[in-house]
């Protein structure tokens, strides 16, 4: 087989972020009316899922805290899987400008309270809850897309892992106010849940 899928696969991801740049912010277009069906999942295949949100907008994107993750702003979560590993892309548009964010994969869906998202989600699971021992709690054993955004309060970060969804497979990306810490105690931790996009990985 050939990795023809794989470039169709990044080339779509690319488009679908030069798209969201219009999703939010000063210039923003209007957002869907009433009746309008919300961005969905518009992957084709496994492995390759392509999700878009306005917070507060649609069902897709949550936001928790409304000064910073405005309601409005956009967000699109790419995924996609080659050679035994996984990527995923983060881009948000329109939130607080010149400040460093935290984001990781999530195990439950996006719900009504930031902890419905459940704990980070784990390729190997830490049997210790709250998960806080860098063994476990890390960027190669979990999904993490810490970013800081321009002055536009836009951003776009990337996840590479060695391994693929299986049985258990992330449910949401959560963006959290603070960057990752990674200290004994503390990894994994980066604040308030502050906004979530529920993700069919």
């Amino acid at each position: 087989m050939t990795s023809t899928p794989r470039y169709l696969a990044v080339t779509t991801v690319a488009g679908l972020l030069i798209a969201c740049a219009a999703c939010a912010g000063p210039q923003q277009a209007p957002g869907p009316s009433a009746g309008t069906p919300s961005p969905a999942n518009t992957s084709t295949e496994p492995g390759h899922a392509v999700v878009t949100g306005t917070f507060a907008a649609d069902g897709t994107a949550v936001n928790y805290d409304k000064t910073l993750v405005p309601d409005r702003a956009g967000v699109l979560v790419a995924e996609n899987v080659f050679e035994g590993a996984t990527t995923v892309t983060l881009s948000v548009r329109g939130l607080t400008p010149n400040r460093a964010y935290g984001a990781h994969a999530h195990a439950k869906p996006c719900g009504p309270k930031g902890d419905d998202a459940g704990p980070h989600f784990q390729n190997m699971a830490d049997p210790v809850k709250p998960s806080v021992d860098p063994a476990f709690a890390n960027a190669g054993n979990e999904i993490w897309l810490d970013f800081t955004t321009d002055v536009h309060g836009n951003a776009t970060s990337a996840s590479t892992v060695p391994w693929l969804f299986t049985n258990a497979r992330a449910s949401s990306v959560v963006i959290h106010a603070n960057p990752t810490q990674t200290a004994p105690g503390k990894a994994g931790t980066a604040g308030a849940r502050i906004g979530c996009v529920s993700v069919a990985f």
